[in-house]
């Protein structure tokens, strides 16, 4: 009886797979406590940009957005506008905001610029970077392997010594951070350290 039920349960969470969707096997995502993977990626103006980059100077906000699965996704382009219209509270809270765009890499640089037409100019302390291939997307674990998607949209942050102390994932397109809750997040780590 206990193994027709395992079966069972095994076929049904195998069944369920296309319906939700799953993370790559490739990696674990780091977790809280763990030190953040290094990375190197680049701009869409092909500017090198590497997570070191920032830690060196302070706390980092890494977004990895869902990039361009089809169309640009309406979720990531609010996120990105509450980000820049909050740019300085970043600035403020000691924190670089570092946003990953996933995609295939044929027209990714594209597709980004046309996404940054909508948030253009970025401040100063906003970057975003590409992955192509899902390089970053998979090395983090947070590959989304269903049709029409890139990655699941995740928000770190990252302490000066490049060690996470906070992590969302969405296992869908909303309940995305919002740049009121990461200021309130910086603004605790600041007064415990």
């Amino acid at each position: 009886m206990q193994t027709l039920l395992g079966k069972t349960s095994l076929l049904i969470g195998l069944a369920l797979l296309p319906v939700f969707g799953t993370r790559s096997a490739s990696a674990e995502t780091p977790n809280v406590g763990q030190k953040a993977p290094a990375f190197t990626l680049s701009t869409p103006d092909g500017h090198p940009v590497s997570l070191a980059d920032f830690t060196s100077k302070g706390k980092v906000v890494l977004v990895v957005l869902r990039g361009y699965p089809g169309y640009q996704c309406p979720y990531c382009v609010k996120q990105v506008h509450d980000f820049v219209e909050n740019a300085e509270k970043f600035v403020s809270a000691g924190a670089e905001v570092l946003l990953v765009y996933p995609g295939p890499p044929a027209d990714l640089d594209q597709h980004a610029k046309e996404f940054l037409a909508k948030q253009n100019p970025l401040p100063a302390n906003i970057h975003l970077v590409v992955d192509p291939d899902y390089s970053f997307t998979n090395q983090y674990g947070l590959r989304w392997d269903a049709p029409r998607e890139t990655a699941h949209p995740t928000t770190f942050l990252i302490d000066k010594q490049g060690v996470i102390f906070y992590r969302k994932i969405s296992e869908g397109h909303g309940d995305r951070t919002t740049a009121a809750d990461i200021v309130v997040l910086l603004q605790d780590a600041k007064t415990a350290h």
